[in-house]
């Protein structure tokens, strides 16, 4: 494994970078098409299975040459599925900084936990390498704002992974809404509900023999490992993830603020708390939250564990104007006028749910599309990381009001929590020394 400093001081890479170097290449003589993107996925399990859909879907334009997990039997699984799905295998490695060092990678996709997405995306970006990095773009707000920062600094295009501003029916109902569909808007709700089961009370056990704990922990201060955090419930740890506000409030509420143009709140008030099980589980599991703006409101509510849908849909959201409303989702949307009566409605024809996005999916596919047209051609990203960090910068503010139990007065240019040091405390992290963010 390269060490930290070896990277960091750009001196030569060890005999295990230099080889999957080698490998790419032979792949790329392979294929034989020189003006595809040379891409590597990093993060293997859940969400990293739509990112190959997604390279799929594009494979004219770019090839999967490395693929990049700590866990050998989840990067296993994965390199088998790759072959499976595009033909060929690509290089396999366990520390992602490999795949930096590598010249010949023109992009890579992190889905990896949440306390690696800033870091792991800056290093990328300082690198050479532009970027798509699954959402939250950061696990706290300081993170937010070194991403923005690390991409105006070095020039390389960073996407986030709120596929939902690709979607060419919310594209168009978005747009119309502008255009004065609804009249003036003014307020929107939206909403996400699951029945996810308790993660239990963790034992400490040994690391198992195909993870390396330290590396998968990286700007983590170093904590034991325990039986129920990996790989999925790390979702649910403050240390290593953000919650649900983030993990799938970000999509809803990102487009809350789309379709009522609006940045930074003035106030965040969060209010709910973790009532259906009692175990290492560290957020809530329901959670209102209302964010007030200059003459509009957005609110949002989160029920992990309560599948009652709300207007028949487990998420979604409704935008409401001075002539009407539109209800939007994932699935297609509906429009009524100001007394509640339908006139106008589309559906996709498929059905998405609560459950993550784990295979293809058309939003997904096209999300990717926009992000290497963004690289190849200039065309201008639909979610670039400027406007992606405002919407999870507002849902980490969520987490620290329900984290000090009250409303927070927001500064509407910085989003920095004003008069209330305590609040501000939540704004950074500690890290484990030598993974600190450095632009």
């Amino acid at each position: 494994m390269i060490s930290r400093r070896t990277f960091l001081d750009g001196m030569a890479v060890t005999a295990a970078s230099a080889a999957i170097r080698s490998t790419a290449k032979s792949y790329a003589q392979i294929m034989g098409s020189n003006d595809k993107l040379n891409f590597a996925i990093i993060g293997l399990n859940s969400r990293a299975y739509a990112h190959l859909a997604g390279m799929h879907a594009n494979s004219s334009s770019v090839r999967v040459t490395h693929v990049c997990d700590v866990d050998t039997t989840i990067r296993e699984k994965y390199v088998n599925k790759t072959e499976q799905v595009l033909g060929y295998k690509p290089a396999a490695t366990k520390d992602f900084r490999e795949i930096l060092a590598a010249k010949d990678v023109d992009a890579i996709t992190i889905a990896a936990p949440d306390h690696w997405h800033t870091p792991m995306a800056v290093l990328g970006v300082k690198a050479g390498k532009n970027v798509y990095v699954e959402k939250p773009c950061s696990h706290n707000p300081r993170e937010a704002e070194l991403i923005v920062a690390a991409q105006q600094k070095h020039g390389k295009l960073i996407q986030m992974g709120d596929q939902q501003r690709s979607s060419k029916h919310t594209i168009k109902i978005i747009g119309q809404i502008h255009d004065g569909l609804i009249g003036e808007t003014y307020m929107a709700k939206c909403w996400y509900v699951n029945t996810r089961q308790s993660m239990g009370i963790g034992k400490p056990v040994p690391v198992p023999a195909t993870l390396d704990w330290d590396l998968w922990q990286g700007p983590v201060p170093r904590s034991d490992y325990k039986d129920n955090i990996h790989p999925y419930n790390w979702h649910w740890l403050r240390r290593f993830g953000t919650g649900e506000a983030l993990n799938n409030g970000t999509h809803e509420f990102d487009i809350c603020r789309w379709a009522l143009q609006v940045e930074h709140p003035e106030s965040v008030n969060a209010t709910g708390g973790r009532y259906q099980f009692k175990d290492d589980w560290q957020f809530y599991d329901t959670l209102v939250t209302s964010f007030q703006y200059s003459g509009k409101t957005i609110s949002w509510e989160g029920r992990s564990c309560n599948g009652m849908r709300l207007y028949n849909r487990e998420r979604g959201m409704v935008i409401h104007g001075t002539k009407g409303s539109v209800i939007l989702d994932r699935d297609g949307y509906e429009v009524y006028d100001w007394k509640g009566k339908k006139t106008d409605e589309f559906a996709t024809g498929h059905q998405t749910s609560t459950n993550d996005l784990l295979g293809s999916d058309q939003m997904t596919d096209d999300h990717f599309a926009n992000f290497i047209a963004g690289i190849k051609s200039g065309e201008k990203l639909n979610s670039p990381i400027q406007v992606g960090a405002v919407s999870v910068m507002s849902l980490l503010l969520t987490n620290i009001s329900y984290f000090v139990g009250r409303q927070l007065s927001i500064d509407t240019q910085t989003a920095h929590i004003k008069n209330d040091p305590e609040a501000m405390k939540y704004w950074d992290r500690e890290y484990e020394k030598g993974w600190e963010v450095k632009v």
